[in-house]
């Protein structure tokens, strides 16, 4: 669908929620460090349907755009939370490597299913966590970090899901961390560090993965748009 044919009142709408949805998300991004995607990508998804685009590329797009957000804002909340000594910098070296690893597993796999698997991975996933939010309890398994196979299947499925749904880490990796004893503090802290780790990557992978996707909103560079 081309913007020539949208009417004022449409882009207005359009303008006045993504501007919202970034303020919420930055707000959200630098207190929670989740890096905002978790609001950004559920708006991007219905006003990119409500404005008619191709619903095989609705949620790639919202995912990926997402992602590109969050660079900027993750690099934004890691400077806040360092200053105030929030990160676990050996957490982040231990974790960094299978994090990774997890988005190329994220981003291959984001580029073959269908925009309904993401979507319902994004459901499936953001609902316990919110579930878990609104009842304000913290399950404890231990008070530190977890070794063995755990310490490479738990950053690596965090960057899986993170990249599939375009989030940062931190809407996965903090309520992970304070089943491990960590303080909600530094765990937010550390995620932050999350979403640089997650971002970067994962913008490259929905790039090339939308690199020959057609129907693409105007202004696309894959599956991240510019605009």
């Amino acid at each position: 669908m081309d913007f020539s044919i949208v009417s004022p009142a449409e882009l207005v709408i359009f303008a006045c929620a993504m501007i919202g949805a970034g303020l919420v998300g930055g707000v959200v991004a630098g207190m929670l460090g989740v890096g905002g995607g978790i609001v950004i990508v559920p708006v991007l998804y219905y006003l990119l349907g409500l404005l008619g685009f191709d619903p095989d590329v609705q949620m790639h797009v919202a995912t990926g755009t997402s992602l590109a957000t969050i660079i900027p804002t993750s690099f934004s909340s890691i400077r806040s939370h360092n200053a105030k000594g929030a990160v676990d910098h050996s957490l982040v070296r231990s974790w960094m490597a299978p994090m990774v690893f997890g988005v190329l597993i994220g981003s291959i796999v984001s580029g073959f299913v269908g925009g309904h698997a993401l979507a319902a991975v994004f459901g499936i996933v953001a609902l316990p966590v919110a579930i878990h939010l609104v009842a304000g309890r913290e399950p404890h398994l231990k008070d530190e970090p977890p070794r063995g196979g755990l310490q490479y299947a738990i950053p690596t499925f965090i960057g899986t899901v993170s990249t599939m749904m375009g989030i940062g880490g931190g809407t996965v990796g903090v309520p992970i961390m304070t089943m491990f004893g960590f303080p909600i503090h530094r765990a937010v802290g550390t995620a932050s560090v999350f979403g640089a780790i997650i971002s970067v990557p994962g913008t490259i992978g929905a790039i090339l993965a939308g690199g020959a996707a057609t129907n693409l909103p105007p202004a696309s560079l894959g599956y991240v748009n510019l605009r």
